[in-house]
């Protein structure tokens, strides 16, 4: 209260202890409801008590002028009323402030009680079900196809899953926004759901959904319910205002229920979804035990590689690139290999792509281009030119000029017996950092030669931009020469290479003929002027040594016909 009021409340209770002091007959007990009316005020700290006391005792009987007997005996007994009603309202209020606390306590608990048990009950509408579709989430499905397999007699059983991933679904994130993708996801299940309704219908996350097909009677089960799947999904939707047509792929998985395991069910549904994904999408692919197998055994090769290096489990063999003219020996080709502790010696064509794949091939590759130069250093003057491949990566890779550079200073091998081999595909991006590089090495004295050429774009007009040497023709064309010359294929290879040959000589290049292997072929290619050749007819990929040993004559090298093909 203001000062004012304060005063005026003093003034009140102060002229009621006066008349209280005065009046005939006395009544004490006025001073029972001014201690009531103080506590009430909130007057209710000790101090506000001694204080009270202490001004009717000292003040209050002088003021008002009272003579009389029994003033004293009054007063005392007007104190005690005061003080006692006092302490009354003061304990009163106490247990009623106590009670209002309790009350409010219990009050609080019941409510934070009910919170908690909402909030359980949340956590679990949450637990089971994803909370953008409603659809059943991972941990319900994983449950239902654990039961579905571990239900007792359900032995003789046969269960299916439908692994569905919506295609190029980034694609609407990226160029519509999250929130119409979201909204084409809840499309997409409400779909699903209306579609597969007697079928368990989960999301796992992202744009991944899974039907799970119990108690099928084949592989055709399945199929239908991810044929109808697929037709659900690419049925038209309007999303935000987006006319929007989705495909999707699905992975099938199934087989007996006895022996499976909710893990390897979802690992072989999640391969399978993949081949689906990997043949176009818009489809389903189901589940091949030995692609599994061939997969996993590809991948433990490709996680082997690197650690294959550090061990030396790889090495070079060469094989030998001949002149057609007089059978000099030009060069060789560096061939590399991996001696694997238990899958014996592999050729190329066994981890080359997985390197490629994995990005590995950039740390493989920069071995076999380290390997082969240490190694030609080696054989002295006058020695052959080694030629080594460069995959795409390692051609596209920033700071190639520094490792060539790099590695012909170490080794001290002349770059002009350095000799680099590029496939058609690699330089045909429109990236300029490539061809600059090549341009730098070529200026250094390095050799670069286009591999398998022919087989890729085949355009000899961008030849003109690119420092190249060299062209080696793709086998495949040089394999037809094998047939008589009045096979009317035959001649239609021949005029191609001498094609081929003609207008790289007019450009200035030699040309080198992969996959030589007979005699006739051999001579068929010296005859339309191709410079060189290489492969099992001139020798088989070895040592460097039975390369350097063999004599120069093209009479010696040329074998009995062998039949097969070099790298």
């Amino acid at each position: 209260m203001t000062q004012a009021q304060l005063e005026a409340l003093l003034h009140r209770l102060t002229g009621r202890l006066a008349g209280a002091l005065r009046a005939e007959p006395f009544d004490p007990r006025v001073g029972h409801q001014v201690g009531a009316e103080l506590v009430a005020a909130h007057i209710a700290s000790a101090e506000g008590l001694g204080r009270t006391v202490e001004v009717i005792q000292l003040r209050l009987v002088r003021d008002l002028g009272l003579v009389a007997d029994d003033v004293e005996d009054r007063m005392a007994r007007l104190l005690a009323t005061v003080t006692t009603g006092y302490a009354r309202a003061l304990r009163d209020r106490t247990l009623d402030e106590q009670e209002s606390i309790r009350r409010a306590a219990m009050t609080a608990r019941a409510q934070a009680e009910r919170a908690l048990r909402d909030s359980e009950a949340r956590f679990r509408h949450q637990a089971t079900h994803d909370p953008l579709t409603d659809l059943p989430n991972r941990t319900l499905f994983t449950e239902r196809l654990t039961a579905a397999i571990d239900r007792p007699g359900r032995g003789a059983d046969r269960i299916g899953v439908c692994f569905l991933d919506l295609d190029r679904f980034k694609v609407v994130n990226d160029s519509l926004g999250h929130q119409v993708g979201d909204a084409l996801l809840v499309s997409v299940a409400a779909r699903l759901r209306r579609t597969l309704g007697d079928h368990l219908v989960a999301r796992l996350g992202g744009d991944e959904f899974v039907v799970l097909v119990e108690r099928t009677t084949g592989t055709h089960d399945v199929v239908r319910v991810a044929e109808a799947a697929l037709a659900a999904v690419g049925e038209p939707a309007l999303v935000d205002g987006h006319e929007l047509t989705v495909s999707a792929s699905v992975g099938i998985v199934e087989r007996p229920v006895a022996g499976a395991s909710p893990v390897e069910l979802m690992r072989a549904a999640d391969s399978t979804l993949h081949w689906a994904k990997a043949a176009g999408g818009a489809r389903w692919s189901i589940f091949d035990p030995d692609r599994h197998r061939d997969e996993l055994d590809r991948y433990a090769l490709s996680a082997a590689i690197p650690a294959a290096i550090d061990r030396g489990e790889f090495y070079l063999d060469y094989q030998p690139l001949t002149s057609l003219r007089d059978g000099a020996l030009l060069g060789v080709e560096a061939l590399v290999r991996w001696r694997h502790p238990e899958l014996g010696v592999l050729r190329p064509d066994r981890f080359i792509g997985l390197a490629e794949e994995t990005g590995l091939i950039v740390w493989l590759g920069g071995w076999v281009l380290a390997e082969a130069c240490r190694e030609a250093e080696s054989w002295g003057a006058p020695a052959p030119f080694v030629s080594v491949n460069l995959a795409v990566r390692q051609v596209h890779r920033p700071g190639l000029v520094q490792e060539v550079g790099g590695l012909l200073r170490q080794t001290g091998l002349p770059p002009e017996r350095l000799q680099l081999e590029i496939t058609e595909s690699t330089m045909m991006s429109t990236a300029e950092e490539p061809v600059r590089a090549l341009r730098v090495l070529a200026d250094l004295g390095v050799r670069i030669a286009i591999d398998d050429f022919g087989t890729g774009y085949c355009n000899l007009a961008y030849l003109r931009d690119l420092p190249v040497t060299e062209l080696k023709v793709a086998g495949e064309f040089v394999a037809g020469l094998r047939a008589p010359v009045t096979d009317p294929t035959s001649r239609t290879d021949e005029r191609i290479l001498a094609s081929l040959v003609s207008l790289a000589h007019a450009l200035d290049l030699t040309v080198t003929a992969e996959g030589v292997e007979t005699e006739g072929q051999a001579d068929r290619l010296r005859a339309i002027g191709c410079d060189a050749g290489q492969g099992w007819y001139f020798g088989r990929p070895g040592p460097a040594a039975g390369c350097l040993d063999r004599s120069p004559a093209l009479s010696t090298l040329a074998g009995a016909g062998a039949v097969g093909s070099g790298g």
